[in-house]
């Protein structure tokens, strides 16, 4: 499970973003409405929950909210707020928020309301086939294609590909890498992402594609095209 959580307050989005991974939730952290409605409108980049606080800097967070309905985006939210009062409420709610929690919360509660939203019927949406630039990937297959030419990659090369896919624009650090793919108690060192980049050039050298893993030293790696 995969939750967005945007919270201006960084000492809250960091305690509830700890208990969230200690319950196997992957989380992702924004602090201001403009990076926020970013995450949320990626379409390559679903997430099953939307963790919402109304009052962010930038863009607030029912306009995050109206922007993602529009869209058709029916991930789950959950606005949390210090504006409790009736009308807020019936703002939010209105706005498309699937629920409401009132600051200052129990972390108790929240896992119990995103537990609820799990065990809705949720609508079915193909998310295992993943495109861009020339690349199309197929996790469910692990094949991965660009235009007539086509490899099957191993489980390992087809997870860390789709973190790349997913977020092409974005820079991921070795230990992100790391902890998206093989799990936050690995032993896996910083080494073997290098060899498995490696790998994964490879692939798209044999498919003679645009796209290539470009590095930038110091910082990690992203999805580009070849100038």
């Amino acid at each position: 499970m995969r939750i967005l959580l945007l919270e201006d307050d960084q000492q809250l989005s960091a305690v509830v973003a700890e208990q969230l991974q200690k319950e196997g939730y992957i989380t992702d952290c924004c602090y201001d409405g403009e990076e926020g409605l970013s995450y949320a409108l990626n379409s390559l980049c679903p997430y099953d929950i939307i963790l919402l606080d109304r009052m962010l800097p930038v863009i607030d967070g029912l306009t995050i909210l109206r922007a993602m309905r529009q869209k058709h985006i029916s991930t789950p939210v959950i606005i949390l707020t210090g504006l409790g009062e009736l009308k807020d409420k019936i703002d939010g709610l209105d706005c498309g928020a699937d629920d409401y929690l009132v600051k200052p919360f129990h972390i108790k509660e929240l896992l119990a309301r995103i537990r609820a939203l799990i065990r809705r019927p949720a609508e079915i949406v193909d998310t295992a086939l993943l495109s861009v630039f020339d690349l199309t990937l197929d996790q469910e297959h692990r094949k991965l294609q660009c235009g007539d030419r086509s490899v099957i990659l191993t489980q390992k090369e087809s997870d860390l590909l789709a973190v790349l896919m997913r977020m092409p624009d974005k820079t991921h650090s070795r230990s992100e890498l790391i902890w998206r793919v093989w799990g936050e108690n690995t032993e896996i060192e910083n080494g073997n992402v290098d060899n498995y980049i490696h790998f994964l050039r490879k692939r798209l050298r044999q498919l003679k594609c645009k796209t290539t893993i470009k590095t930038i030293y110091g910082s990690g790696f992203y999805l580009g095209e070849l100038q």
